[in-house]
């Protein structure tokens, strides 16, 4: 039996991005995707199959990149109510589970007075605007101070809304709200906005039979959890706690937590006692933290996400988060001794407000400025082009490389196709020397082809870092035969 072949140039193309950092090369590489924002501090979509993010903008604006740009009007503009900059602002938003039928999605911000406002607005007969005067308050939190909004909204897999509140600011907890059951500062709340206006109460909220505590009350213990997130796929919750000013924090609750945990502020910063200086958890009651990290490394922790997608093999399952001060993006991951490890991912220049996630489950981050704020993409160091996918046999291609790491030095290389040692095929392809920031290609000799029967065809590149670290693709090509006469 005869095949058409299909004959394949391989010539190696290296596309280096450029970009700021240090980068543990195995991992992950970063792709700009939405440029020129002003002070990006959330980013979330609608989970309504449109692939849109929308970016919250401190300053009163939810602007949406459609996947190819960010259009030019609002969906949302509320600039009116909104108290900004430092720790105030718009801080997030979140769409309601039904957003698809009900159109609801609700904002977290500070007033011109400066108390937390939780607002409902529902979306236009045009999906990317929302109906500017359809707000409805859920509930106001008066802040003593002007730092330690907290700022999150999140709903979880049980359908309540969560909201992360900051103890109310200055430093130190002063008013030591934290640890105080009858305030709402400094703590996670859960509030179920469906059966009830403006909403009720979970039946089954841990302080809900006690007098002297809020019923809205989830967790307590906490300074200013800036940022928190729920697997996608456990349930598992991850509430990240910025530091007083020694030590970061990441905390985790198990999905079938019936809450009322105390996550130790003020009594503790990260695993250290802070007021008092010792003997701070004597009956072992409060919650250490599964990450910390001092001030050395960065000074306000940015929570991440568990990653869920499909792109990052080798990330599947690991927290990502990161630090708005140093730019450091780390991953940690618990083993099967309910250990939690961590390790740099990343060391950018950037400033990290927040990490978001996509209705596919890949993850981004925003670079804050007043004019040049940026979304990130996280996606693997290198890819091979051209991806998975079907092919037609008469076809020359060229196959491609892209590296998105750059300050680094290609010291090894190697190839399999068909499982076959093809190796030989990138000789010469990769010069010595660090990988230069303005980005470089590299061109294996125009003479190396091969020819590839119809079918299916796997190809597997691996290239080493002269930092040790060794990152690998795979695609799964399928030749189609050549049916023209």
């Amino acid at each position: 039996m005869s095949f058409m072949k299909r004959k394949m140039l391989l010539v190696v193309i290296v596309s280096i991005m450029y970009f700021p950092v240090s980068v543990f090369a195995g991992q992950i590489g970063i792709e700009p995707v939405a440029t020129n924002l002003a002070l990006p501090v959330s980013i979330t979509h609608a989970g309504d199959g449109s692939g849109r993010l929308f970016i919250s903008l401190q300053n009163g604006t939810v602007v949406i990149f459609d996947g190819d740009q960010v259009l030019t009007v609002p969906f949302l503009d509320i600039r009116q109510r909104v108290s900004c900059c430092g720790e105030q602002g718009l801080l997030s938003v979140a769409f309601h589970p039904n957003y698809i039928t009900n159109g609801y999605f609700f904002v977290n911000y500070t007033n011109k007075e400066g108390d937390t406002v939780i607002e409902r607005y529902r979306v236009s007969d045009n999906p990317n605007s929302a109906d500017q005067d359809s707000a409805e308050l859920i509930l106001t939190i008066p802040q003593p101070f002007s730092n330690h909004n907290g700022g999150q909204l999140k709903f979880g897999p049980d359908g309540y809304l969560y909201i992360g509140m900051g103890d109310g600011g200055s430093g130190g907890d002063p008013e030591n709200n934290a640890q105080n059951l009858g305030t709402l500062l400094g703590k996670m709340l859960r509030i179920d906005v469906d059966n009830a206006a403006p909403f009720a109460i979970p039946p089954n909220n841990p302080f809900v039979n006690n007098p002297k505590a809020r019923d809205e009350i989830w967790a307590f213990g906490l300074r200013n959890p800036w940022r928190f997130s729920f697997d996608r796929i456990t349930g598992d919750l991850f509430i990240s706690d910025v530091g007083q000013n020694r030590w970061e924090e990441a905390n985790f609750q198990m999905a079938n937590s019936s809450g009322g945990e105390n996550y130790g502020w003020r009594l503790m910063e990260g695993n250290h006692c802070f007021n008092p200086q010792t003997d701070c958890n004597n009956d072992g009651s409060l919650v250490i933290p599964i990450v910390e990290y001092d001030h050395s490394l960065g000074c306000s922790i940015t929570g991440g996400y568990r990653y869920r997608g499909k792109k990052i093999q080798k990330l599947d399952g690991i927290y990502v988060y990161g630090d708005f001060c140093s730019g450091r993006i780390w991953g940690a991951k618990e083993d099967g001794n309910k250990k939690w490890k961590t390790s740099e991912l990343l060391d950018t220049d950037f400033s990290i407000s927040t990490f978001g996630e996509d209705e596919e489950g890949e993850l981004y981050f925003a670079h804050y400025s007043k004019a040049n704020g940026t979304i990130y993409r996280i996606c693997p160091a290198f890819t091979i082009s051209p991806p998975t996918g079907k092919y037609i046999s008469t076809q020359d291609i060229d196959l491609a490389l892209i590296v998105k790491v750059s300050g680094f030095a290609v010291v090894n290389s190697a190839a399999t196709l068909d499982g076959n040692d093809v190796t030989h095929l990138l000789k010469n392809c990769f010069v010595k020397g660090t990988i230069l920031s303005g980005g470089q290609t590299f061109r294996c000799p125009d003479s190396m082809t091969t020819m590839l029967d119809a079918g299916v065809h796997t190809l597997t590149v691996s290239i080493t870092f002269n930092d040790t670290t060794t990152t690998t693709d795979t695609v799964t090509w399928e030749i189609l035969k050549n049916t023209e006469p």
